[in-house]
């Protein structure tokens, strides 16, 4: 059997496709053991995996609204933080593990890795057309490259990319020609479609992280399905506080509701664009509603390929409530959208993603030892 060590952060929908792939890894008898921020700790522990928290990172507020700058500066300042890549190399030299496994936004980690020459692996947990494209131009990596800390830099020794994502709807997946990437598929824990019930259900989950804005996009959703025909489940998520928001009777509004135990009983959601909830809401068989909140980030990719693939509409944050009610009527009256989103879940599903992560990672373990 082969041992393990995740590197991790507190970053939101980065998190579930390691923990399902290393619950995989676990079941087949692997030693798996993961290196986070302390805020992840509980939800880490809970899947069976050790953890240890870093040490001597700088401090994060991924939950608090920040300006556009300070938002940047302190994403430079985590994705490239000396005090993870210490933290990681420590643990490394003490215990040493047959392979690391390093969430792909840690370039500093990255780095120490490949400098160090350990055996290590790049976990991309969206689709690689962004990783390898618009993260590459953005100004946190563009100062990255300039400590030699830049997304391909860091990767050129790696025993491969692993991209947990739909290689169909990754628009790279059929037009990178590198070797290092491999796919999985996206790494999910849905076993069958949804059963919409007659009154459509509709879900609406933004961003468990905080982004300029956000809570006024949800009082928009919110005013745009009042007066609709439609049940809707709300989750704020630890960055908006459920109090702040007024719903009308046809909406109930949770911090926190486990998607998989509301998307089972949906019709549609309406999300950000985040590729964990996108997936999952795919998986279930579920179109969406899109408006994505950050610009740079993979959001809009992503709301462009779901409307692409037929599987439903993306909407600018600054939309009116009229805009939205509109859209989300359209979706949920046109046959089409729910058909496409069917068809993409049966494939992924099938796919079975954390299952094939966990047995490519067990390929590059087994080579790292031979």
């Amino acid at each position: 059997m082969s041992t393990f060590l995740f590197a991790t952060l507190d970053a939101g929908g980065n998190v579930p496709p390691a923990l399902l792939i290393a619950r995989e890894l676990m079941g087949q008898g692997h030693a798996v053991r993961f290196l986070g921020h302390e805020a992840q700790a509980e939800t880490i522990r809970a899947s069976g995996a050790d953890f240890t928290a870093y040490r001597t990172e700088a401090p994060t507020t991924p939950t608090v609204e920040v300006s556009a700058l300070r938002d940047s500066l302190n994403w430079f300042s985590t994705l490239t933080d000396p005090g993870i890549a210490r933290d990681l190399m420590s643990d490394v030299h003490r215990d040493p593990p047959d392979l690391l496994v390093i969430d792909c936004l840690l370039l500093g980690a990255l780095g120490a890795a490949a400098k160090a020459g350990v055996p290590y692996v790049s976990l991309v947990h969206s689709f690689y057309a962004y990783f390898d494209g618009p993260f590459r131009r953005d100004p946190v990596s563009v100062l990255a490259r300039l400590r030699g800390l830049g997304p391909r830099q860091v990767t050129r020794q790696a025993r491969s990319v692993l991209v947990c994502a739909d290689r169909d709807l990754d628009p790279a997946g059929h037009t990178h020609r590198s070797g290092r990437a491999v796919w999985s598929g996206a790494a999910l824990d849905v076993a069958a479609p949804a059963e919409p019930p007659v009154r459509p259900h509709v879900l609406v989950s933004l961003s468990t992280i905080a982004y300029p804005g956000q809570p006024e996009v949800l009082r928009k959703i919110l005013g745009a399905v009042a007066d609709l025909p439609v049940d809707v489940t709300l989750t704020t998520g630890p960055a908006v506080d459920p109090q702040a928001l007024s719903a009308s009777p046809n909406t109930v509004v949770h911090r926190y509701v486990p998607h998989n135990d509301v998307m089972p009983r949906c019709s549609a959601v309406i999300g950000h664009g985040g590729h964990a909830t996108t997936m999952r809401a795919l998986a279930h068989g579920l179109p969406m509603l899109i408006l994505p909140l950050h610009p740079m980030l993979d959001q809009p990719m992503i709301g462009k390929v779901v409307q692409d693939a037929g599987a439903g509409l993306t909407l600018s944050r600054k939309s009116s409530e009229a805009q939205i009610a509109a859209a989300l009527t359209t979706i949920l009256g046109t046959g089409t959208y729910a058909a496409a989103a069917s068809a993409i879940g049966d494939r992924l599903r099938a796919a079975d993603g954390a299952r094939r992560g966990a047995r490519l990672l067990e390929d590059a373990a087994q080579r790292a030892v031979a």
